[in-house]
């Protein structure tokens, strides 16, 4: 039988908030086998943040009307200058020693997460990435070099988290995950090593990444080692339905509305359809021009989903030629 556990997302001003409130919506409507707590983790004002981060008294009620539970935390490592450090330090405010799952805000639930067969003493990540980092450039050592000086850094064995399918120096040989999802089996030892990790790299990162940028990437280069620290790695096929059938990172609503499939835009416009979701949602323009406004659709007739692009970039370009782009 699948183990409860709790999820956590980042709610803050701005896109997330809304994203947020799709997200929770989301998952009420299609997944009634979670029973296990929502939260959704608020970063507060602090030094670390030039703005106020948190989300608006008017979306904060919806998401609690909806069930899901806000609770702060403060930033003392990233804030504004990593805001993807929020999925790192937010990972504080789950209980301690209870299975977890994290999604980015800009994920839509399309089926009952609650069935998955989570192994939580093997974490492990979404596999739906591409070769983004490292990036090759004219002067770098290599993959290999690169990893492995990563591993050894934190003591850790880089031998084993090759996959000795893939070609030496090919990008897929080497534990790479999409920071979208993971889980663990305890959020309290699973954050203090993604912090420790995350910062360390920052602050101190080995020769070999001279040249390389961390930013936006840091979360997802500290992530596989913190996976590999605790006994985890790549997923398997039990957890084929997130980013398949269950769950779409969508990221952006115009690349939803081009690559999503009809089954994900229907459940997306039937979740942004009540009247106690839509008067919040139309206060953000891409939601409103994208799903109330039918934009969406029509950048959806610019696309044929059985021949896509191959690269997201020209997907990017064609909406924008449209002039349907958002963010």
């Amino acid at each position: 039988m699948p183990q409860p556990f709790n999820i956590m997302i980042v709610g803050q001003g701005g896109r997330l908030q809304y994203e947020a409130l799709v997200f929770v919506a989301s998952l009420r409507a299609n997944a009634p086998g979670c029973v296990g707590r929502m939260i959704v983790a608020e970063p507060q004002p602090g030094p670390l943040w030039a703005d106020d981060p948190r989300m608006t008294p008017d979306i904060r009620g919806a998401l609690a009307d909806l069930g899901a539970e806000i609770i702060p935390f403060a930033s003392r490592h990233f804030g504004q200058s990593y805001p993807h450090g929020n999925k790192i330090e937010g990972l504080q405010v789950l209980p301690a020693g209870e299975p977890f799952v994290f999604f980015d805000s800009d994920t839509l639930i399309t089926g009952d997460i609650g069935t998955v067969p989570f192994n939580f003493t093997r974490p492990a990540a979404s596999m739906n990435r591409t070769g983004t980092w490292p990036v090759e450039e004219l002067y770098w050592p290599g993959y290999t070099a690169i990893w492995k000086s990563l591993y050894d850094k934190f003591g850790l064995d880089f031998a084993s988290s090759l996959d000795l399918s893939k070609p030496d120096e090919f990008w897929e040989r080497y534990l790479y995950f999409n920071a979208g999802w993971f889980f663990g089996a305890d959020p309290a030892a699973f954050g203090a090593l993604f912090t420790e990790y995350a910062v360390a790299i920052r602050d101190a990162p080995p020769p070999e990444l001279v040249i390389q940028p961390l930013d936006p990437w840091l979360d997802q280069v500290a992530l596989p080692l913190v996976i590999h620290a605790l006994g985890g790695g790549r997923p398997d096929a039990a957890l084929a339905g997130l980013d398949g059938d269950l769950t779409c990172h969508y990221r952006l609503l115009p690349l939803l509305y081009a690559r999503g499939s009809d089954a994900q835009i229907a459940k997306l416009e039937d979740v942004c359809a009540p009247n106690k979701i839509k008067k919040h949602l139309r206060q953000h323009m891409p939601f409103k021009r994208m799903v109330y406004q039918g934009q969406g659709q029509k950048v959806r007739a610019l696309f044929d989903r059985t021949a896509l692009p191959r690269h997201e970039r020209a997907i990017r370009n064609q909406i924008r030629a449209a002039g349907f782009w958002m963010r």
